[in-house]
């Protein structure tokens, strides 16, 4: 055991937790990073969405999403109970509020999975929130991807990758850059970010007293 896969044995919570913004468009691995970060780095909680999409093959209720009708998010939206939203590919997204808030008051470290508009809305809202954009190697790589995984036709896999395009352009708002044209580098790129903002000294000064005794 070595390296991030041995960070558990010795880990202990951050005195302050963090707010991780995650965006990258359909296709850059992103939903993998992400899973496995969530089992490999201590103490990173996942705020689950609320969408007015359908649910896909394997993803459940409260889990994966909050599956929500449309006029379900107009009343969570229009009742101020999200603390971003989205449109993406005709269908809505949004944090609900009230989860992260409280677990940012308690100091637990939340990670947020959305894309280029929310991500704006969080940092206005919580400038100390920590962003992070995956990246695909290029265009193609994208197109292969989503070719790949056989769920779109022709037409949505050619407007996903203009999308993916756009969101592209906005890569240069976040804090960091993970380059997934490996994954397995992509997985210690994404995850050293992760581990190195809860080592901030801001994060830790109970350490730097306890070392002092």
């Amino acid at each position: 055991m070595s390296g991030l896969q041995s960070i558990r044995a010795r880990w202990t919570a951050p005195d302050v937790g963090a707010l991780f913004v995650v965006s990258g468009p359909s296709g850059s691995g992103k939903t993998t990073l992400l899973h496995a970060a969530l089992r490999a780095v201590p103490g990173l909680e996942f705020s689950v969405s609320a969408t007015t999409r359908g649910p896909r093959a394997g993803e459940r209720d409260g889990v994966d999403y909050h599956f929500v009708t449309r006029a379900a998010f107009e009343r969570l939206l229009e009742g101020g109970a999200l603390l971003e939203h989205a449109e993406v590919y005709g269908n809505f997204y949004g944090t609900p509020r009230a989860p992260v808030e409280a677990a940012l008051a308690e100091g637990r470290s939340i990670v947020l999975d959305i894309d280029v508009q929310g991500a704006a809305q969080v940092r206005a809202a919580h400038p100390e929130a920590v962003s992070v954009f995956v990246l695909p190697p290029n265009l193609a790589a994208i197109e292969a991807r989503l070719r790949a995984r056989g769920l779109d036709d022709d037409t949505i896999v050619a407007r996903r990758v203009r999308e993916a395009d756009e969101q592209l352009a906005e890569a240069g708002e976040y804090d960091y850059l993970v380059m997934n044209d490996d994954l397995s580098s992509a997985h210690t790129q994404f995850q050293a970010v992760l581990v190195a903002e809860l080592l901030r000294r801001s994060r830790r000064e109970s350490w730097t007293l306890a070392a002092r005794r």
